[in-house]
């Protein structure tokens, strides 16, 4: 006969600490503040920053326009470099390629277009004017 006191405590670490150390984030504060924001799920529920995250968890991670699938694989509560916080967690191949290709549509819709590299000068002022065309500086 077994109770809770006898089974060991699994072992968790805070999620907002998690994901600083993963660097996933450059600061605790902007992880929960992400985690706030409701752009962090563990298991496909929001949570709190302080929520605990074990190994076997499965996390989405919304940062910017990207979308992170991972399963926890290890725990850390010190931020080292990035060899080391790529081991902490993996990223299915499917969901690999899914965020690559995003990023692809991503890349080719900004290709297009080509922003001007300053204000238009005087001759181009008055040329655009004479098009008519006044919202495009």
């Amino acid at each position: 006969m077994s109770s809770s006191k006898d089974s060991l405590p699994t072992a968790s670490i805070r999620l907002d600490v998690w994901l600083w150390a993963a660097r996933f984030f450059k600061t605790r504060a902007l992880a929960k503040a992400q985690i706030e924001a409701h752009r962090i799920s563990v298991g496909g529920q929001s949570c709190k920053a302080s929520r605990g995250v074990r190994v076997g968890d499965q996390l989405r991670i919304q940062r910017g326009e990207e979308i992170f699938d991972i399963e926890v694989l290890g725990l850390s509560d010190q931020r080292g470099p990035a060899a080391v916080a790529q081991t902490l967690y993996v990223e299915p191949l499917e969901a690999r390629e899914r965020r690559m290709q995003a990023a692809a549509e991503r890349a080719a819709a900004r290709a297009g277009y080509q922003p001007p590299a300053g204000k238009p000068d005087k001759r181009a002022r008055r040329l655009i004017q004479a098009l008519g065309d006044f919202d495009a500086w």
